[in-house]
């Protein structure tokens, strides 16, 4: 089985993390417990769903793991809305992060699909 680090969908979902923890590593403290934390632990669910899911045992636990990140996927999508409609986040960053946030759907979607094929 393909090691996950060599997955497109998961270097990419790692480098969304990555600029997520550095757009919000600016946002007031008070945000600390809530809009930061669930944005982070969203965007890291992504790979990390994606490496835990290469490991199992069945094609169809790889698939649940991977349908998991496409909701941990989704949920940075909404946060990533709702941090640019409140100011926390530039018109440019959240285009980028909704951008990119598209082509990793894509790519999951299509990976869950032969996972699910076999």
């Amino acid at each position: 089985m393909q090691k996950f680090q060599d997955l497109k969908v998961w270097q990419r979902s790692h480098t969304l993390a990555l600029e997520i923890y550095r757009l919000i590593s600016s946002f007031p403290r008070s945000e600390q417990f809530g809009l930061t934390a669930q944005i982070r632990r969203a965007a890291v669910s992504v790979p990390t769903n994606i490496a835990e899911g290469s490991k199992r045992r069945t094609r169809q636990e790889y698939a649940r793991f991977l349908n998991i990140a496409e909701g941990s996927l989704a949920e940075v999508e909404y946060l990533t809305i709702f941090c640019r409609d409140w100011g926390l986040f530039s018109h440019e960053s959240a285009t980028w992060v909704l951008q990119e946030a598209t082509e990793i759907a894509r790519m999951l979607n299509a990976l869950r699909t032969k996972v699910e094929r076999g």
